[in-house]
């Protein structure tokens, strides 16, 4: 296969912080070369190098045997190169064609034409073998076809080099598929792609060889058939990791969170109860209902005759701010969205939700606000070179723990995860799982919800199933299965247990 991409030597610094050091990797035509590390190991940082979005402080890169500047992305597109960032860039109010096209509509005279523009886009969506209508507007479409509709974008520029970055975060088994089948179609035209992935199991479909960065090092190139999971886990992470889920024993004490009729337009839950020092696992299929219980639960969604009981005493909570105020926290699935203030530091979002009891005066004192910060970074190890540092230049694990610290400056009695370890390395899963353990070990009540069964059935101690915004079945660690959970999300009823 010939050799389309090189990059050599690559090395990045930003303030307080070594993001790459002598870092190389090549892309032969045809392939997929799957970029694995932590959070935080120098991935995407490379990426936007090769992309021009950042300039790399050495190293060459090398396009079809020639050596190359990429000074800009309009630069990366004319060379061959498109990378699909976990975040699109989309504009939601814009057909598929306009944005397949933008600033290159094809133009009759003065004016866009748009018979030509709309032929142009069916062939790339019928090459693709997709079903995406031209004129549908972006808005409408779900995650999947968004996805896909970068795809097609990338094919519009003749791109040779195609970069996929956590593409299968938040689709669905079958959409999964959908994408796989459009990778290997697009290998067949020698198309070259780095595939970057925190879900390594699911490497062995596409991948032809693997590349291993850790700490912003180049680890190793390896063909893919000849590593395993726990090999590659051992090259992200520098050290064993035996087991999963950390082995844990409980000490599960009374009923502390109890909510009756939790009725609103998305769900009809009768009753949920979660003991101190218990974490409940909320498991079913997209749609089925998750975090719109814990909405519901939180007072972020309106709700009718719903009665919440907190260490044994009916509370009412109607709102964020009541729910706050009895103990309640909730980690959103979205942090970057509901979570996080990208903009904002460290100390700022870690201290955001407990800035009224650092207050003196109607004023924040300031040394307080540092005093407070320092522990939780230190207490949860949050990796940043400063407290100062802007949110959004953590990794995706710290980024949670951040979230996490928030919650904890508060009297947090009950906290609700909502896809805690989404988007998050094997390193980080493990270190958030182990921060959970401690937060039950301190009598703490969670409420998990996760769309990973692994995960599910790892870490909960008793697991409730959803399907049509209703429990469809309860089970115990010691009783619940895959297959068990994967009936009740379907609506059927299991041969033991309570079902549907």
């Amino acid at each position: 296969m010939a050799e389309l991409l090189k990059m050599c030597g690559i090395s990045k610094s930003f303030p307080g912080v070594k993001a790459l050091s002598n870092v190389s990797m090549t892309l032969n035509a045809g392939e997929v070369h799957a970029l694995c590390g932590e959070n935080g190991a120098g991935k995407s940082t490379l990426m936007k190098i090769l992309s021009g979005v950042y300039h790399a402080d050495e190293g060459e890169i090398f396009i079809n045997g020639e050596k190359v500047s990429i000074e800009n992305t309009k630069k990366a597109q004319q060379l061959g190169i498109s990378i699909i960032f976990q975040e699109f860039n989309l504009c939601p109010h814009l057909t598929v064609a306009n944005n397949i096209w933008l600033d290159r509509q094809p133009k009759k005279g003065l004016f866009v034409d748009d018979r030509k523009m709309l032929e142009q886009t069916q062939a790339i969506l019928d090459d693709l073998g997709l079903s995406i209508s031209p004129k549908a507007l972006v808005r409408t479409l779900s995650v999947a076809e968004q996805q896909m509709v970068e795809i097609a974008k990338a094919i519009s520029f003749n791109s040779k080099i195609l970069v996929l970055d956590e593409p299968t975060a938040a689709l669905t088994e079958s959409e999964i598929d959908r994408l796989f089948d459009i990778i290997h179609k697009l290998k067949s035209k020698g198309v070259g792609m780095i595939y970057i992935s925190h879900r390594l199991e699911e490497l062995a479909r596409i991948a032809d060889r693997v590349s291993v960065i850790r700490d912003g090092e180049y680890i190793g190139t390896y063909l893919y058939k000849d590593v395993t999971i726990d090999k590659l886990v051992h090259l992200m992470v520098g050290r064993e990791l035996n087991d999963k889920f950390p082995v844990y024993k409980r000490k599960i004490g009374d009923v502390l969170f109890e909510a009756r009729n939790i009725i609103s337009n998305k769900v009809n839950v009768d009753n949920i109860k979660v003991h101190s020092g218990e974490i409940l696992g909320i498991a079913g299929l997209m749609g089925a209902g998750r975090t719109e219980l814990a909405r519901a639960i939180f007072g972020a969604d309106k709700t009718f005759h719903k009665e919440v009981f907190v260490d044994g005493k009916l509370v009412a909570i109607n709102s964020i701010t009541s729910a706050i105020k009895n103990g309640i926290g909730y980690i959103t699935e979205d942090r970057k969205k509901d979570g996080l203030a990208l903009n904002m530091t460290v100390e700022r979002n870690i201290n955001m939700a407990f800035i009224p009891s650092l207050c003196k005066k109607g004023f924040i004192d300031e040394d307080a606000a540092k005093e407070n910060a320092e522990k939780y970074i230190n207490n949860l190890r949050i990796k940043t070179p400063s407290m100062y540092q802007k949110m959004r230049n953590l990794s995706g694990g710290n980024q949670q723990k951040t979230v996490l610290a928030k919650w904890l400056c508060n009297d947090i009695k009950v906290l609700i995860f909502d896809e805690p370890t989404r988007g998050i390395d094997v390193g980080a899963k493990y270190e958030i799982y182990e921060l959970m353990n401690r937060l039950s070990d301190n009598g703490v009540a969670i409420i998990m919800i996760s769309s990973d069964l692994q995960e599910i059935l790892g870490m909960s101690d008793r697991i409730l199933v959803m399907c049509n915004g209703r429990v469809s079945g309860e089970l115990s660690r010691n009783e619940a299965t895959q297959e068990k959970i994967l009936r009740y999300a379907a609506g059927l009823r299991n041969e033991e247990g309570k079902g549907a």
